[in-house]
């Protein structure tokens, strides 16, 4: 089973026990988010492609951890003009851990109940 599932203005192909770098989120390591922006969901049986996105479906997950990636270097120059600039990057991630994805079935109506009509007595 896995889901592509919006997070963060980006698009993550996910299945349970996964774990993926995503942009630095504002939850805490060790503490659980969910997503319930899911774009499509295959189940091995059907695939369910939302219109945006599939109803009844989310997926839960545990942040293990909050860091910085490795230096980038910019590095920019202008031959025979003496222009040199140097800048470094580092980006912020959210290393997450996939736990689940739960669908929940969808809630069916109850049929309206009807009305029972008695018949109007006679007066003699």
């Amino acid at each position: 089973m896995f889901a592509i599932v919006n997070i963060a203005g980006k698009q993550y192909r996910v299945a349970e026990g996964d774990q993926i770098k995503v942009a630095s989120l504002s939850t805490e390591a060790g503490g659980k988010i969910k997503f319930d922006q899911v774009l499509l969901m295959n189940d091995g049986k059907e695939v369910r492609i939302g219109e945006p996105i599939v109803k009844d479906v989310s997926v839960s997950g545990t942040v293990l951890d909050n860091g910085r990636e490795r230096k980038v270097i910019v590095f920019k120059k202008k031959r025979r003009k003496g222009y040199r600039r140097k800048n470094g990057h580092r980006q912020s991630f959210s290393l997450i851990q996939i736990d689940k994805i739960e669908t929940s079935a969808p809630k069916k109506k109850a049929a309206p109940k009807k009305k029972v009509v008695k018949p109007k007595k006679k007066k003699d």
